[in-house]
């Protein structure tokens, strides 16, 4: 199995990997497997990362996509006929670190949305501009004004983050901190990720997320929609990317 650099510290923006095995996909895409990576697949709502894979001849390979397969394993994707390294390449991995950090950003601010309302989360999306989180709310929606206010207080509040492990037996007996009801945090390793929020939050996550909830910055929600008897949709913009 693939290193997951990214894991232990989501600032890493580069570093160097052997090449395990290559990849085909359906459309003709090009992939490779490496021994440990720095590039985050897509998952629990957050999109895969992008960048660039340099072998030791300096020929840049753009990745366009990094997710996994069928197996389990972390593919990180390339243009269609691009000349890939052989089995044993070493190869420098470098992410596309703006766009990561927009996402470790917005990743981190649902935190502290989910911590604002009482309900279930059945769905959710992280993405560079703007994020949401649905919610299972048979009392109706919160206000959009009062909701913006408790998230830029959190925001500027700079709440530390830490990363802390459980076992799955402690997680089982802990279920309120599960939050989605549609996705489940991966049990069966023996121990689960917990991210906490000090002070505000604490729930199983396996996404990238900011030191502390300052780095976030001013943020606005933007819309609350109904999407059913009892869901509602809540979207959050970075004020810098979508002011009024």
């Amino acid at each position: 199995m693939t290193e997951e650099l990214f894991r232990q510290d989501a600032y890493a923006s580069d570093c160097t990997a052997q090449v395990v095995a290559q990849v085909t996909g359906a459309d003709g895409e090009q992939g490779l497997i490496l021994d440990r990576t720095v590039f985050y697949p897509t998952g629990g709502g957050q999109p895969g990362d992008r960048g660039c894979l340099t072998p030791e001849d300096g020929t840049i390979l753009p990745v366009t996509d990094t997710r996994y397969d069928g197996e389990g394993r972390i593919v990180h994707w390339l243009v269609p006929g691009t000349a890939v390294p052989a089995e044993g390449a070493t190869v420098t991995a470098s992410i596309d670190w703006d766009r990561r950090h927009r996402l470790m950003r917005m990743h981190t601010c649902l935190h502290l949305l989910c911590s604002l309302i009482e309900g279930g989360v059945t769905g959710g999306s992280i993405g560079e501009e703007k994020g949401r989180l649905d919610f299972d709310l048979p009392e109706g929606a919160p206000d959009k004004q009062a909701l913006t206010d408790r998230l830029n207080a959190l925001v500027a509040a700079n709440h530390p983050l830490d990363i802390r492990w459980i076992t799955d037996d402690e997680l089982d007996a802990q279920p309120d901190l599960v939050r989605t009801m549609s996705v489940k945090p991966p049990t069966g390793s023996g121990r689960v990720r917990l991210i906490e929020v000090t002070g505000v939050d604490l729930q199983p996550c396996g996404g990238t997320h900011v030191r502390a909830t300052g780095e976030i910055g001013p943020v606005r929600v933007s819309k609350i929609e109904k999407k059913g008897k009892m869901n509602r949709r809540v979207t959050v913009v970075f004020e810098e990317m979508d002011p009024q």
